[in-house]
C-alpha cells in the first residue's frame, strides 16, 4: 500500500463524481439496500476500478453508490473486504484511506455480528462505543503515511461521541432502542468457540464480528468522525446452544432494515 495507488483510485473516482460526499456510509451484511434510496446515483463497481479490490462475501454487492441522500452527499460502500478473505489488513481498508483522501470527513460504518452480552436479543441494535481487536494485527502496522495521520494515533475515542448521542436522541424520538457496548473483532471466518465466546465476554465484550475495527481505526487515525452501529443478528456460540450460519445473519439484518434505515437516515440527515 502506497500513496500513488491510493491517488490513482481517488483519481478515476474524481472521473466519476464531481464532488467530495459528506459521510461514507459502509452497510454490512444484509444492510445494502440502503443504498437503492441514493438520489441521482453514480455507481462505480469495485471490479472496474483500477488496482482495487473486490468483495467476495455473500449478500455484498461489491460497489460504490455515490449520490444525494437526505440532504448530503453520500458514498455508500454496497459490500466491504474482510481480512479472513485473504487481504492484508490494509488492503481491507483502503477505501477509508482512498475517501479520506478525496476529502470526507465522517463515516457511519454497519456491520451485523453476534451477540455476547447476555442481555441482548437477535435484532437488537448496538452503538459501538468501544472496540476490541483480537485479530492480533493493526492496519496502521508498516511505512506510516504521514499525508494521512501520525505515527502513534491515538485511540482513546475512536468512536464519536456528539455522533452517538445525536444517534440516541434520534433513537428517542422514533422509539428505536438502541443498546452501548463493546464490540470485538474476531479474525474468522470460522465462528468462535463457546470457550471463546466465554473469555470473550469475561474481557468485555458485548458484541463480536469479523469487520468494523481496521475501518474505524484508520479513520480515527486520518482524522474522519466515526459511528458505529451493530445489528445483533444472532447470539454468539455457546448462548443458545445452537449451530450458526450466514443465512440467519442476513435474514436477521433484513427484519430490522426499516428501524436500521431510520436511524441512519436521520442521522446522516442531522450530522
Amino acid at each position: 500500500m502506497d500513496i500513488k495507488r491510493i491517488d490513482t483510485i481517488v483519481n478515476y473516482l474524481k472521473g466519476k463524481i464531481s464532488y467530495t460526499p459528506d459521510v461514507l456510509v459502509i452497510l454490512g451484511s444484509g444492510l445494502g439496500s440502503m443504498a437503492e434510496h441514493v438520489e441521482n446515483p453514480t455507481v462505480v463497481k469495485y471490479e472496474d476500478i483500477p488496482d482495487f479490490l473486490v468483495s467476495t462475501v455473500e449478500g455484498h454487492a461489491g460497489q460504490f453508490v455515490f449520490g444525494d441522500y437526505k440532504g448530503k452527499k453520500v458514498a455508500m460502500m454496497q459490500g466491504r473486504f474482510h481480512y479472513y478473505e485473504g487481504y492484508t489488513m490494509k488492503e481491507v481498508t483502503l477505501p477509508v484511506f482512498v475517501m479520506r483522501r478525496l476529502g470526507v470527513k465522517h463515516m457511519i460504518v454497519t456491520n451485523a455480528c453476534g451477540g455476547v452480552n447476555l442481555g441482548f436479543t437477535p435484532g437488537d441494535l448496538m452503538l459501538i462505543e468501544d472496540h476490541l481487536n483480537f485479530t492480533g494485527n493493526n492496519p496502521l502496522m508498516g511505512r506510516n503515511m504521514e499525508e494521512f495521520g501520525p505515527r502513534f494515533a491515538d485511540m482513546s475515542k475512536v468512536y464519536n461521541r456528539d455522533l452517538m448521542a445525536l444517534a440516541e436522541k434520534i433513537g428517542k424520538e422514533e422509539h428505536i432502542e438502541l443498546k452501548r457496548g463493546v464490540y470485538a473483532m474476531y479474525t474468522g471466518p470460522s465462528y468462535e468457540t463457546p470457550a471463546e465466546i466465554r473469555a470473550y465476554r469475561t474481557l468485555g465484550a458485548d458484541a463480536i464480528g469479523m469487520s468494523t475495527v481496521p475501518e474505524a481505526i484508520v479513520a480515527n487515525y486520518s482524522g474522519m468522525k466515526v459511528l458505529g452501529v451493530s445489528c445483533i443478528t444472532n447470539m454468539a456460540a455457546g448462548v443458545l446452544d445452537q449451530p450458526l450460519n450466514h443465512e440467519e445473519v442476513i435474514e436477521v439484518s433484513a427484519k430490522v432494515r426499516g428501524s436500521f434505515t431510520t436511524l441512519i437516515s436521520r442521522v446522516i440527515e442531522e450530522m
